[in-house]
């Protein structure tokens, strides 16, 4: 009988000590940070989508959220197409390599559409299009059209189109190239630089904001579509997107977001 009265105690002992461990990992679970959104919650399965993070307005982090015209053009596609938005940062020179590595499933990041692109990745239909821009401070008065840029400084993104300009006028150790377009334009009026290749609307933005004195100078060196790129074989989310991008246009959700970041519908008309 003793026996028994002492494994009774003994197991009503472990029973009593589990319970306190499991207590003790609940409290301290609860307090540390939430494990990031994989799509199993909403029952929805994840799009991601990436982009640099570093192109304001388009895509940025504002208070260590991602934020941006591109970042909720992709959550109103997400939405469109059932699934759960998940906008992810790589950098801009190698993001099409992360694509093709399937490190995400599409680059919602301002990418123009080139030849040179087109043979590695496939394209939705346009959502923007604006112009490669050449940008000089306030008070330059040397710098009035492209040709005029022969032997000066300037400043571009990596891996950019904008980059692809500069080389062709100027010659390659005057460029200085940039993770950011905005830290290039900060550039701008300090003297570092005498002009700087990005987007209209990365320009025009900037000055609306009062960041810097700079200017635009002449016609916009081209006028490009910015896309969604996809794997090349990824021709069913391809179309889906396209529906998607179809479907928030029409409802008049693209007028709303466009608005709210550039003042107008960017989206445009082709050239």
């Amino acid at each position: 009988m003793k026996k028994r009265a002492k494994w009774m105690v003994a197991a009503i002992s472990t029973v009593l000590f589990g319970s306190l461990l499991l207590s003790g990992c609940g409290s301290s679970s609860s307090s540390a940070p939430a494990p990031a959104n994989n799509g199993q919650a909403s029952g929805k399965k994840d799009f991601t989508y990436a982009m640099s993070g570093l192109y304001k307005p388009f895509n940025f982090t504002e208070n260590g959220q991602l934020t941006g015209f591109d970042v909720e053009i992709g959550q109103a596609l997400a939405e469109k197409m059932g699934m759960n938005p998940v906008p992810v940062t790589n950098p801009f020179e190698t993001i099409i390599q992360g694509l093709v590595s399937k490190k995400y499933d599409t680059i919602i990041g301002s990418m123009t559409v080139t030849e040179e692109r087109q043979k590695t990745v496939a394209f939705t239909n346009p959502y923007y299009r604006s112009g490669s821009q050449i940008f000089v401070a306030e008070g330059n008065t040397d710098i009035k059209s492209p040709e005029d840029l022969k032997g000066k400084k300037i400043g571009a993104q990596k891996g950019s189109v904008y980059l692809e300009w500069a080389k062709k006028l100027t010659d390659e150790d005057k460029i200085t190239t940039y993770d950011s377009d905005v830290t290039a334009l900060l550039d701008l009026p300090t003297g570092r630089l005498d002009a700087v290749i990005t987007d209209q609307m990365v320009g025009f933005r900037f000055i609306k904001e009062g960041a810097g004195k700079i200017k635009d100078v002449g016609e916009p060196l081209s006028y490009d579509e910015q896309a969604i790129a996809v794997r090349k074989e990824d021709n069913e989310l391809r179309e889906q997107l396209n529906k998607a991008l179809d479907e928030i246009v029409k409802d008049g959700t693209y007028d709303k977001i466009s608005e709210k970041w550039f003042g107008r519908n960017i989206l445009g008309e082709k050239k």
